[in-house]
């Protein structure tokens, strides 16, 4: 009886131990020196030494490969809807609602870990990327009025929310750090509604 080979395996070839490790070293350079937008999962997977395909088997879309290189623990799609769903009058108060939420909750202490690394090796473009093209990107075009307000308007609001994260979860400030969420929201809320919907100086 004569041995036959196996059959062939199709599909992709697995990439190299620490490919993937490897990939996100470089998604992270990439991010932080071009942004979101102009850094390609084709420039990112050359310089790592792969084929792109293995990069998007990894990683599937170039926002999941940011959000990966990010490294935050929750998922931003999920966080993002009740924003998304949000009336636009009523926008200031649940996103300072969601977000509060996101932090206070058990993923909390990653997240504020994740921003104190991104903080402590310099990749703070990175969270200005993650900001203004991940979290608040639809946010911007919906309260763009008058054109090209849009990311005025959203980087107000995330100056406001960064500083109250500084304040509650890093720095630990009271009252702020343990003044219950309903409370934050009531204060903080109108101003980013007015951030995002109200009139601003010529």
């Amino acid at each position: 009886m004569t041995d036959t080979a196996p059959p062939a395996r199709s599909g992709r070839r697995p990439g190299r131990s620490g490919t993937k490790d490897a990939i996100l070293t470089v998604a992270r350079r990439r991010f932080a020196e071009a942004g979101f937008d102009r850094a390609s999962v084709r420039s990112i997977a050359s310089d790592a030494g792969v084929d792109s395909a293995l990069v998007h088997h990894y990683f599937g879309t170039k926002r999941d490969l940011f959000v990966a290189a990010v490294a935050l623990p929750v998922d931003p799609d999920e966080t993002l809807k009740p924003i998304l769903a949000a009336d636009i009058d009523d926008l200031g108060p649940t996103l300072a609602r969601t977000i509060l939420g996101v932090w206070d909750s058990e993923n909390g202490q990653g997240i504020v870990a994740a921003f104190r690394s991104m903080i402590a090796s310099g990749d703070t473009s990175l969270i200005s990327s993650f900001l203004l093209q991940i979290a608040l990107r639809d946010t911007a075009v919906r309260v763009d009025v008058p054109a090209g307000s849009g990311l005025e308007r959203v980087g107000l609001v995330a100056s406001q929310m960064a500083g109250l994260l500084l304040t509650r979860h890093i720095l630990e400030l009271e009252p702020i750090a343990s003044m219950p969420a309903d409370r934050l929201v009531a204060v903080v809320g109108p101003t980013l509604q007015r951030y995002l919907t109200g009139p601003l100086p010529d």
